[in-house]
């Protein structure tokens, strides 16, 4: 693993192999890059250079008391991209790490992405009147105390059993259980509380770059229809929903999951 250090001092860990066009892996919220393990070996094969980033208190990377916010994970992308040398890349998040994307694209633009590459993450999260794509339950009236126990079982999506033996393949391919946070320490709740409060949909309408919504079908946390939503706002984004998969669709459907994202990186060419 490399490491590179952000403007307020934390330490960030990342993987980097290959060649190629640089591809940014990002998991979502508790994951590290570990859990991009099978898309990992199908970009390296590829010819692809592959690039794991660990989020400040997710992986390996530092967990500090501060810079709990998404805006700060969208500058930490920033600073990690500058430290790496990175010029030209594709981002790939998935859940909060799509939220992280769209924090940096709004504070710097499109200058140095090739492509954006979303996986199950709804643009906003709280439901209305108007968006019905938020997480299932979630409401302005109940936002404050909805993730005080951590992620709720919402009781909807692909059953909880089913999922949990999704991820035998990928713990196989790593030899172990991938690496996770702990959803409830008291560094991290609070970066679960901005997550949920933001909305994107603005962000999204504005991607300069081909974009590409990736969502479950049996997604356990919000209706699937929110990347076709997100994706109607953008004449340059495209959506997909991939079937027999709950929210982590590179776990649940790893080889779908790739073919869709070598795809979209072919087209790119």
């Amino acid at each position: 693993m490399s490491t590179i250090v952000t403007s307020d001092g934390v330490t960030l860990h990342y993987t980097d192999e290959g060649g190629g066009l640089p591809v940014v892996l990002i998991a979502g919220f508790t994951a590290s890059a570990e859990t991009w393990e099978l898309q990992r070996r199908a970009l390296r094969d590829a010819g692809y250079r592959v690039l794991g980033f660990d989020r400040r208190s997710h992986g390996s990377s530092e967990s500090p008391a501060y810079g709990q916010r998404m805006a700060r994970h969208g500058k930490d992308i920033h600073d990690f991209l500058d430290a790496a040398g990175l010029g030209q890349v594709v981002l790939v998040g998935g859940s909060m790490g799509a939220s992280a994307i769209w924090a940096y694209y709004d504070l710097f633009g499109a200058d140095r992405l090739r492509g954006v590459v979303t996986v199950d993450q709804t643009p906003k999260m709280v439901n209305d009147e108007v968006w019905r794509f938020g997480c299932y339950g979630l409401t302005r009236d109940n936002l404050g105390t909805f993730f005080e126990d951590g992620v709720p079982d919402t009781g909807r999506g692909m059953p909880v059993a089913e999922s949990v033996q999704r991820i035998g393949r990928l713990i196989e391919a790593l030899g172990r259980v991938p690496r996770m946070s702990d959803a409830r320490a008291p560094e991290t709740w609070p970066l679960l509380q901005d997550h949920a409060e933001q909305d994107w949909r603005d962000v999204v309408a504005r991607l300069a770059v081909p974009s590409l919504f990736i969502a479950g079908r049996d997604s356990q946390l919000w209706p699937s229809e929110h990347a076709t939503a997100a994706a109607a706002t953008n004449s340059r984004a495209a959506a997909l929903i991939i079937d027999d998969s709950g929210h982590p669709v590179n776990i649940d459907q790893p080889d779908l999951m790739n073919e869709a994202l070598l795809k979209f990186l072919a087209g790119l060419a």
